[in-house]
């Protein structure tokens, strides 16, 4: 009776631990689930002030660097109220709403290009086809990119102090380089916070959310340079 009584406590214990690992499973599946949600209506929200800032670039870029203050007062707003339900969704898109707003004279000069709505067509679908390519590897490599933290930030500091740099130089070869990197960097930003949601390492899924957008905008943001300087190489 005794070794009945030990086999059952023992069965039920590995159904217990079982059902915990399935909840647990559940719970990540849940909390990808919702990240991704969130980043594509990011995307949306970007979308739509970009459009909205196409109509009015002139205006945008005189106001250029108070909207991007105000960008960055809603993206601090929105780390801080991150768990506060309704206003951290106002504040993640009012964020993603200006920073669509603040790209639309990077996007009016594109388009007044030779060709330019296909510059910023091939720069979207080369962003799209990278981040679609990038996080499916993350997810099913058995290698670790999470241990990048460090080298990521150090190169991202070196590639905003060559950006400020350059505002003064207007120097198109360092802007080309600039770029190269950056899409090189943001890159390899898509495999680490990738890996770092399916993980867990974030609190909240708007988090993640806006770890994915700032991969997939600057990402972007780089092709559509590297594209357009070469564009206006052709012209």
């Amino acid at each position: 009776m005794g070794l009945y009584d030990r086999n059952y406590i023992h069965q039920h214990s590995h159904e217990g631990a079982y059902e915990h690992a399935k909840g647990k499973e559940s719970s990540i599946g849940l909390f990808i689930k919702q990240t991704y949600q969130l980043f594509a209506a990011s995307l949306l929200a970007a979308s739509v002030g970009a459009y909205v800032g196409i109509g009015m670039a002139s205006t945008v870029a005189s106001w250029f660097w108070g909207i991007v203050i105000l960008e960055f007062v809603f993206l601090f707003g929105l780390y801080a109220a991150k768990r506060k339900a309704g206003l951290n969704l106002i504040l993640l898109f009012g964020f993603t709403f200006l920073s669509g707003l603040t790209l639309a004279p990077l996007l009016s000069s594109i388009l007044g290009l030779k060709g330019g709505a296909n510059i910023v067509a091939n720069a979207f679908i080369l962003t799209t086809v990278a981040f679609g390519g990038l996080s499916v590897f993350a997810m099913n490599t058995k290698k670790d990119f999470t241990t990048m933290g460090k080298m990521l930030f150090i190169t991202l500091i070196v590639v905003v102090v060559a950006g400020l740099i350059n505002i003064f130089f207007h120097s198109p070869i360092l802007q080309l380089v600039i770029a190269s990197v950056s899409s090189i960097l943001f890159s390899a930003f898509i495999l680490y916070d990738t890996q770092n949601i399916i993980r867990g390492a974030y609190e909240t899924p708007i988090e993640g959310a806006i770890a994915l957008y700032l991969d997939f905008l600057n990402l972007f943001i780089s092709l559509l340079q590297i594209l357009g300087i070469f564009g206006s190489r052709d012209e």
